[in-house]
């Protein structure tokens, strides 16, 4: 094979719904034989099986750069899936060879990806034309809607750029020049209130063509329009965002591999092999929320933090966060009663800072609910505040823990395993810093149900 023709040509292929190669350019269907599969049969190359299920599953077009391992040699690929009826569609250009080799450092703009995502609140990719196609699971809980329905929007239906004090766009030059950005101040639309500072590096493909932004956004509190120096009395804050720069990127690398590894990409395992994978995974993901806990810990006692104090609707946060956390509570067997959808609940607070304490009390219920157990989530009025009530099966929680539970650090029962030991101390505080607070009611063996409160609004 010729690598330089391979580099000038794309090479073609068709996968079908079941993962099937049904037709393919003789350099894809000879890499495949290669690689165990045989002719109409399974596509066996895994990173480019990888990105066909991809795009079949999210129903987008998706490019991406891809390395197939082919005996002594790797195969520099660049990887284009567009689903096309029940079928993906495969555009394989940038094919050149090269000997095999141990992991090298990374290109620049993957070194300078991964400084975006060590320090983002979130991270984002997009193609040529800013629509969307990748969202870390953060962004679903920073923007209120799964990352699903945000797949395939473009970044500008998002968010609302605004210049900078030059009177420039920081994305839109990066955009025309094909180029890195920082400092773009972006603002949610579609009536909600909240800001971002995005970054990006550009991707390129393997024919050397601009095709997206990988990025990140940063949550900026309200008032700031550029990072500012931190001062004497932000050490404390400088500490935990050099623990979040220094923690999120390996531990993210640890669990994507550990998953990959579960996977079985590359054939299949022993049994406890993936169990041990399994249990990393796991693991990493415990460490990442102990990062995001802390980072929310130095975040709600600074003495300048204030959330937003804008209209929101408790019973469409409840819904939201309760369809965030639907296939988590379906993979343990239990069922989430959220409000019905003509059900509202008028209510002052900040939207992003009330969602996640409805991720918490929510996610929480899950965790100690039986299998086979229901969350129920209801609304009320006591006064002037209004109440989101958060109920479970679990096995509840004794008079004498009821406070203890709130205070940093502490668990119903610390040798059961869970979280972190801040969600709750977070999540009342978070309530309480916007006029409300988070209590509960229990008693040993009937469950447990913990109310949300904030000051209500007659109307949105």
């Amino acid at each position: 094979m010729n690598a330089e023709l391979q580099r000038d040509r794309p090479v073609t292929g068709r996968v079908d719904s079941a993962g099937r190669l049904v037709a393919a350019d003789a350099p894809l269907a000879e890499l495949n034989a290669r690689a165990g599969g045989g002719e109409a049969g399974m596509l066996s190359v895994p990173q480019i099986a990888a990105l066909a299920r991809l795009a079949r599953r999210l129903g987008i077009t998706v490019s991406r750069a891809a390395i197939a391992a082919d005996g002594d040699r790797d195969i520099d690929l660049w990887v284009r899936a567009e689903p096309v009826g029940e079928d993906v569609e495969l555009t394989i250009t940038g094919w050149g060879q090269r000997a095999a080799q141990p992991a090298a450092p990374a290109p620049t703009e993957e070194r300078e990806a991964d400084f975006l995502r060590a320090s983002a609140d979130w991270t984002w990719e997009t193609d040529e034309a800013l629509r969307l196609t990748a969202l870390s699971g953060a962004a679903a809980a920073g923007l209120g809607r799964a990352s699903a329905e945000l797949i395939g929007q473009q970044l500008t239906r998002l968010f609302r750029f605004r210049e900078g004090e030059s009177g420039a766009l920081p994305i839109l030059t990066a955009l025309a020049e094909h180029k890195r950005f920082d400092g773009q101040v972006a603002e949610l639309r579609a009536g909600r209130k909240g800001r971002y500072l995005l970054s990006g590096v550009p991707l390129i493909d393997g024919m050397g063509r601009f095709a997206g932004f990988r990025g990140a956004a940063v949550s900026m509190p309200s008032g700031r329009t550029v990072p500012q120096p931190l001062a004497g009395g932000e050490r404390a804050s400088a500490f935990g965002e050099r623990l979040d720069q220094a923690l999120r990127a390996p531990l993210a690398a640890i669990v994507d591999n550990a998953e990959r590894l579960r996977a079985q990409p590359e054939g299949p395992l022993r049994h406890d092999y993936t169990g041990y994978a399994a249990d990393i995974a796991a693991a990493g993901r415990h460490l990442l929320s102990l990062v995001d806990d802390l980072v929310d810990l130095q975040a709600i006692e600074r003495p300048d933090f204030a959330p937003e104090a804008e209209a929101v609707d408790l019973a469409d946060l409840a819904r939201r966060a309760s369809g965030l956390l639907a296939v988590r509570a379906a993979d343990l067997g239990v069922e989430i009663d959220p409000p019905a959808s003509d059900e509202a609940l008028p209510a002052t607070g900040d939207f992003t800072r009330a969602l996640q304490v409805l991720m918490n009390l929510i996610n929480n219920a899950i965790r100690y609910s039986p299998q086979g157990g229901q969350v129920w989530i209801r609304t009320d009025r006591e006064g002037d505040l209004a109440a989101v009530i958060v109920a479970d099966q679990g096995k509840g929680i004794a008079d004498e823990d009821q406070q203890r539970i709130f205070d940093k650090f502490e668990r119903v029962d610390p040798a059961e395993p869970g979280g972190t030991g801040l969600g709750l101390y977070i999540a009342r505080r978070l309530a309480r810093a916007m006029g409300g607070d988070v209590s509960v009611h229990s008693a040993p063996g009937q469950g447990s149900r913990f109310t949300f409160t904030l000051p209500s609004r007659k109307s949105l």
